[in-house]
């Protein structure tokens, strides 16, 4: 059929034409008016739309509209998008905390009760497609100068062997030499005190004694109440042999900055009832922590910022989706928040070294292969920029069953102007693996979104040259990365800039979606503060404008690893390659779920039959999207798979 355009494009053709040919007469501001128009309609050009893909906004009601920090594909086809308090204060004292689930079939929006503030939790899939959410936030940060009570760490003791101590909040905290008194902000359970025995003669040695962290405050306002040294510290409401056994010991208690603060409550959500159930708490509060999914359908929680707001110490553990239950790993590995981890094809993890920025500059920021059962730790060389990692964005390339890694831009540690425009390459299957320069992006750039998309190629869009945006510095590009060629290719241009607080989600029918954006300031002159963007974006690749795509028209729901299943096409002739592509959960362009995995392909007349890869550790148990693509390159609409445990 031959395109015949539409009256509304004829229209603005012809008025784009009259305007320019007046806007050498009539000044600045009317050529780029007609700049503007003719932009407009270049971009929604067939031609342009076929060789460059389509931005459009998502038609959001005004009631639904949230600070979207967080966000997850369900195997339902829905998208679950969270804010919890969106990074905003008063929503937090209100206890204002937001999720939305949009369909994008129906493009209804509904509102989901949030019981936690889950603004800056972790996520990931689980087996049976629920989605477990775990931290979040219990305070905001207060700057220094708005601090008006002095406050840090307690570390309490309990020196008897015999028992543990509940100490409830409201404890009050005497300084022994100071005698400055502080007051607890929570309840703290101190265990009891360990006996330690010579291993040779088994005599007796010595009581080391339990150990509690708890955030404390000045009894009253004002600098006069800070102290500045290491104290001991009478615990108020003892008695007995606890007046001897159980005492905090602190440090330096100030009016400095505090940081932000986490909270130990995790949630699975239920995508079938569309609510959070609440399962048990984890053993240490993480503010920025990362979930990542273990072979066995088990979850690894790590890093965070902790109830006092410092870094977890290294106290990972595992969260068990048939108990519902965490338990230490009972091995320290300090990472700062959101570090990338990524599990690999012999159960062992990959961290890129990418980040979200709370932790020391100089503690578990290299990348290596971790083998969580021995704890042993292989750093991985050959890293560029190594110290602009925070905020990068790490993708494993397709198929996941050749372990390539990519690290896409990042900046410098804290609020550094420093960004990266490097793409670093790793290949894990190699002898002594080590980081290669791959194409670079055209300039430094900061929060980049990643997603992968079900022909084989990458989308890269958004970040900033510099934190958080500043000074107008939002990267208004996208670019379609090609693994086989090592190549960038400009595709078109978002419409909006998108740096902290941002991701991108591929949906079932292979458009993107991005969301978020957190700048500092509103303006170049970093003068007016910031505000949260709630537009959201959808991202129409070429291959959709295409003539025809392949259609899959029934197969089963289910397929274990190690077998087959049989999908019955019209399509078959033209169809090249099949895979399962596992669906994202992804905040401050962390994705670690994200993975493209290649299936071998029987074709027959009606349909095609595909084998799933019997390796856990390849094929975590849980939903998939099943992709075909045709000699064109051109993919089918996802079909929805389980591989059971």
């Amino acid at each position: 059929m031959k395109y015949r355009p539409s009256r509304r494009t004829r229209r603005l053709a012809i008025s784009t034409a009259v305007v320019l040919a007046l806007a050498g007469a009539n000044g600045p501001w009317l050529y780029r008016f007609s700049t503007e128009r003719y932009h407009e309609y270049k971009i929604n050009q067939p031609e342009y739309k076929a060789a460059n893909g389509h931005w459009a906004f998502l038609d959001v009601p005004s009631e639904h509209r949230i600070n979207t920090i967080h966000a997850a594909l369900l195997h339902t086809g829905k998208v679950l998008l969270v804010a919890g308090s969106g990074n905003n204060q008063k929503n937090f004292d209100a206890k204002s905390f937001r999720s939305v689930l949009w369909d994008p079939k129906t493009n209804v929006f509904k509102d989901i009760p949030t019981p936690k503030d889950m603004f800056c939790a972790g996520h990931t899939q689980l087996p049976d497609g629920k989605l477990l959410i775990a931290g979040g936030t219990k305070r905001y940060e207060k700057l220094q100068g708005d601090v008006t009570k002095a406050g840090g760490l307690m570390i309490v003791h309990n020196e008897d062997p015999d028992k543990p101590i509940t100490l409830p909040a409201g404890t009050r905290f005497t300084g022994k030499k100071n005698g400055k008194t502080f007051i607890s902000k929570d309840p703290i359970l101190v265990e009891k005190a360990t006996k330690v025995f010579d291993k040779e003669t088994g005599a007796f040695l010595r009581n080391d004694p339990g150990l509690g962290r708890i955030y404390v405050e000045a009894q009253k306002t004002g600098k006069k109440y800070e102290t500045g040294t290491e104290d001991n510290y009478r615990v108020a409401g003892l008695s007995g042999s606890d007046t001897r056994n159980v005492y905090g010991i602190a440090q330096k208690l100030a009016l400095d900055k505090k940081d932000f603060q986490g909270i130990k409550e995790a949630f699975e959500f239920d995508p079938v009832a569309e609510k959070y159930i609440p399962v048990d708490p984890m053993n240490e509060a993480r503010w920025y922590p990362t979930l990542t999914t273990l072979e066995d359908g088990k979850v690894l929680a790590l890093s965070g910022l902790d109830e006092i707001g410092q870094i977890v110490p290294g106290k990972d553990e595992i969260y068990d989706p048939a108990t519902k239950e965490w338990e230490y790993t009972g091995i320290v590995r300090k990472f700062p928040t959101y570090p990338a981890v990524f599990l690999l094809n012999d159960g062992k993890l990959f961290y890129s070294g990418s980040n979200a920025g709370y932790g020391p500059a100089d503690v578990g920021r290299d990348p290596g292969v971790w083998d969580l059962a021995t704890n042993k730790f292989k750093k991985i060389p050959g890293l560029s920029d190594p110290d602009q990692m925070e905020t990068s964005a790490t993708v494993r390339l397709p198929p996941a069953q050749d372990e390539k890694f990519m690290v896409i831009g990042g900046g410098g540690v804290g609020e550094s102007e420093k960004s990266s425009e490097k793409s670093r390459l790793v290949d894990l299957q190699q002898k002594n693996p080590k980081f290669t320069d791959g194409a670079s992006l055209s300039e430094g750039t900061r929060y980049p979104s990643a997603s992968l998309l079900p022909d084989d190629s990458l989308l890269v869009t958004g970040g900033s040259n510099d934190y958080r945006g500043r000074s107008g510095s939002d990267v208004l590009q996208a670019r379609l990365y090609d693994a086989k060629t090592d190549t960038y290719k400009r595709v078109a241009d978002p419409a909006v800039g998108r740096n902290y607080h941002s991701g991108s989600v591929l949906l079932p029918d292979g458009r993107v979606m991005i969301f978020g954006s957190d700048s500092l300031f509103s303006d170049k002159a970093n003068t007016r503060p910031g505000v949260f963007e709630q537009r959201i974006e959808i991202y129409t690749p070429p291959y959709l404008y295409r003539d025809s795509r392949p259609e899959l028209t029934a197969g089963p729901k289910k397929i274990e690893r190690g077998s087959t299943g049989l999908f019955t096409t019209q399509h078959a002739s033209k169809i090249t390659s099949a895979k399962l592509m596992r669906p994202s959960a992804v905040t401050h362009v962390t994705d670690t779920d994200q993975r493209t995995i290649a299936l071998e392909m029987e074709k027959s007349k009606d349909g095609i039959t595909v084998t799933v890869p019997d390796n856990p550790a390849l094929v975590p148990a849980g939903w998939y999207m099943l992709f075909v693509t045709d000699d064109q390159g051109t993919p089918s609409e996802g079909m929805w798979v389980e591989v059971p445990e």
